[in-house]
């Protein structure tokens, strides 16, 4: 049942990380602006805290689904995310690329523990991923049964953050794309979920 919970964890964090969202995509601009070294150090820590949170979540996920006022409130708050990293984005396609510094890989960790902690995607998947896993008995609570589904889910999340690292200095290197363009198409992103988002909570 251990090796289950884990197998599940790695497949449902990975898949939650594909779609784009603002971790994703800082991952992308990492990679693009900083290389392929910083946005390791960034993903790593930001899996590290990923595992932390999933654990607390879990432990709390039938009382947080109770909670569906909350769910009103993370929406805006991931309305106004998704706003300032798109403006951050824009303001970013602007500049020049500078030399590597030594402060870089502190700034990547910075980053990675911020994102990490204040990740408001991360509640209502869980509150809900979570209740569901627990009542259908995919997963398992006892003895280390959440501990080992927290690790499973940090490499799931380090993994798919990863390929998209990866495959935006591919697409960056392979169509000679300059930081300009893939910053202010991220910006763009974050713009289009934000207008999502606002959609959704005004009309439906």
């Amino acid at each position: 049942m251990f090796l289950l919970t884990f197998i599940v964890a790695v497949v449902v964090n990975f898949v939650g990380y594909l779609p784009f969202g603002n971790i994703n995509l800082t991952a992308v601009q990492m990679s693009v602006n900083k290389g392929m070294k910083q946005a390791l150090v960034f993903i790593l820590t930001f899996s590290i805290f990923e595992a932390c949170f999933t654990y607390v979540l879990m432990r709390f996920a039938e009382w947080f689904a109770t909670k569906k006022d909350m769910m009103h409130w993370l929406d805006w708050v991931l309305i106004a995310v998704f706003i300032i990293l798109g403006v951050n984005s824009w303001r970013t396609a602007k500049k020049e690329l500078k030399p590597d510094t030594n402060h870089r890989t502190r700034d990547s960790i910075r980053t990675g523990i911020i994102l990490g902690i204040f990740n408001p995607m991360q509640i209502p998947f869980w509150m809900i991923g979570g209740t569901y896993l627990i009542s259908h008995e995919w997963i398992t609570t006892e003895g280390f049964g959440l501990e080992i589904f927290a690790v499973g889910a940090a490499i799931g999340a380090f993994s798919a953050l990863y390929l998209f690292a990866r495959f935006a200095q591919y697409i960056q290197n392979k169509f000679a794309l300059s930081h300009q363009i893939i910053n202010k198409s991220v910006a763009c992103i974050f713009f289009a979920l934000a207008i999502i988002h606002v959609v959704k909570l005004s009309f439906f």
